[in-house]
């Protein structure tokens, strides 16, 4: 239906990050909410539907940094489960999609005022404990980035629709934003819950119906979150929510006819399956799907000898360790001419050693647990390279691990004396930085190393003061990031501010937080009415000399 007036979506703001200093109502807010969560697990079902559906086959979601402590019992997602979910998509579609977008707008302007408001602690609170985050990498996550998401997809989508054609004299032209035909898969990462959020909200606005599948490691916080939906008035079967293993979900799923468009965020050996899968089933669906995906990166630092050496290390150190180098963007290799690495290597080394690491429950600690018992193998094995090439791999700093409470891995900082090692060029996604230190005089060679030693494209940032090289170096590495940076940190991009999106393995650049990602959940009508039609078939140039 029409709204009888034209209005406007409020205009957008980013969310002020709160404090959470000590004495302050927000922390102690955030107390209760923890002690709460802490005391009992909770059980988290399927939302079928609008309806709660427990299958019986349930999964531990325990805290990363404690991870005998065990937070929810997480029903799993069966065939016949996946199968309701894309009916009870189907049936919520025709009447969702015939709403206005201001009045589908509206559902999710609420949802943001509910989680900056009486959600927020729970927010938080669930973030830390099922990511193990700090209280600011919640804060900036699980609150912050999910509400910019709302507020400022509500006003890009209304720009969308304000974007008409030109009309000549007895005609009008305009142009229709229809939702695709189908549903949208979400498949959300365990790293942060804006993503988790944003990814079966974003194409929901536009008119969109969802199946979400949350990442396992972190279906509490999505849980937690998708109640503010709910309370906000999300109407049922427009999201349906089956957490479940890749492998039962995500099979029938993209065989389904109905799939009209893939919201992806995770591994690039992922996003090739499934886009090979939707490759191989191209005959079944009703359309082309839409495929949309973030994936890997090997985000890097290129310093020149003009940089700041102390603006350089702080921007490493939080680049690459903050929410344990779990992020997508988190700097993983950095390229130091020699010139700077006399002047900050020691100072770096030292402040490597003196982060802090713990329970994010202990708000001295600048570093807790990675996520499960698979990420810490992982990046393990990385380390144990470390330890067993040491004819091309120095450890300046941290290597240790220990796993037998929590997920716990030091921040570790290596050099390497080959630009083309694996831990120069292969995605860790762990709390592991990997230095070059090139000669002053080889910049080139380093420039040309950093842009091709790895497949990936998604953040990078350059150091420097000489603003020519400045500009050499931004143009020179021009391909090489999707998110690039001057003098700052590849970390930390802002809704509204940094459209986020690489390319090469790093995904299809759809730029989350900006219209792009938008318009590739719509499909766009032309409609032309011509007022006084002709009615003589005849051109004036056929007529008698």
């Amino acid at each position: 239906m029409s709204l009888s007036a034209r209005v406007n979506v409020p205009e957008p703001r980013n969310e002020p990050i709160l404090d959470y200093a000590p004495g302050s109502p927000e922390r102690a807010s955030l107390q209760v909410e923890l002690d709460a969560y802490s005391a009992q697990p909770i059980e988290i079902p399927m939302i079928i539907g609008g309806k709660e559906v427990r299958s019986g086959e349930t999964r531990d979601q325990v805290m990363p940094h404690r991870h005998g402590h065990v937070l929810a019992k997480v029903h799993q997602a069966r065939m016949e489960d996946i199968e309701a979910a894309i009916q009870a998509s189907q049936k919520a579609a025709p009447t969702w999609a015939a709403l206005s977008l201001e009045d589908r707008a509206a559902i999710f302007l609420k949802a943001a005022d509910l989680l900056a408001g009486p959600w927020r602690a729970r927010g938080n609170a669930s973030s830390m404990l099922n990511q193990s985050k700090t209280i600011y990498q919640a804060e900036i996550d699980a609150v912050c980035e999910i509400v910019d998401f709302w507020r400022f997809n509500a006003h890009f989508g209304q720009v969308i629709e304000a974007e008409q054609p030109k009309s000549s004299p007895g005609q009008w032209n305009y142009q229709e934003w229809r939702p695709l035909e189908g549903f949208i898969f979400a498949i959300t990462p365990f790293n942060f819950a804006s993503i988790q959020l944003n990814l079966p909200t974003a194409p929901a606005l536009m008119g969109n119906v969802a199946l979400w599948k949350p990442a396992s490691s972190a279906v509490h916080v999505a849980w937690v979150l998708y109640q503010v939906l709910l309370e906000a008035g999300l109407p049922e079967g427009v999201i349906n929510f089956i957490p479940g293993s890749g492998r039962v979900v995500g099979g029938p799923v993209l065989a389904s006819e109905h799939l009209a468009g893939v919201h992806f965020t995770g591994s690039t050996g992922t996003f090739h399956h499934i886009w090979k899968t939707v490759g191989s089933n191209i005959d079944k669906y009703r359309c082309y799907p839409r495929l949309v995906g973030e994936t890997g990166g090997k985000d890097f630092v290129f310093a020149h000898p003009s940089a700041d050496p102390d603006a350089l290390v702080t921007a490493l150190v939080r680049g690459a360790y903050e929410y344990q180098g779990q992020k997508c963007s988190a700097a993983s290799r950095a390229y130091i001419p020699k010139s700077v690495w006399e002047r900050m290597g020691d100072q770096l080394v030292e402040t490597v050693r003196s982060i802090t690491m713990g329970e994010p429950t202990d708000f001295r600690n600048f570093c807790t647990a990675v996520i499960d018992g698979g990420a810490y193998s992982d990046i393990k094995e990385y380390i144990d390279l470390a330890h067993s090439d040491r004819g091309a791999i120095e450890i300046l700093a941290g290597g240790g691990l220990d796993d037998s409470v929590g997920y716990f891995i030091e921040p570790t900082l290596l050099r390497s004396n080959d630009p083309n090692h694996r831990l120069m060029t292969e995605e860790i996604f762990g709390p592991v930085l990997t230095l070059y230190i090139y000669e002053d005089s080889q910049i080139e060679e380093a420039l040309t190393s950093c842009d091709t030693a790895s497949p990936y494209a998604l953040t990078g940032s350059v150091f420097a003061q000489d603003r020519h090289a400045i500009c050499d170096i931004r143009t020179r590495l021009r391909n090489t990031a999707g998110n690039f940076y001057i003098n700052d940190k590849p970390t930390g991009a802002v809704v509204g501010q940094q459209p986020f999106g690489g390319a090469r393995a790093s995904g299809t650049n759809d730029k989350a937080g900006s219209m792009l990602n938008l318009l590739r959940w719509v499909n766009a009508r032309a409609v032309k009415e011509t007022f006084v039609p002709p009615t003589e078939y005849r051109y004036p140039f056929m007529g008698d000399e």
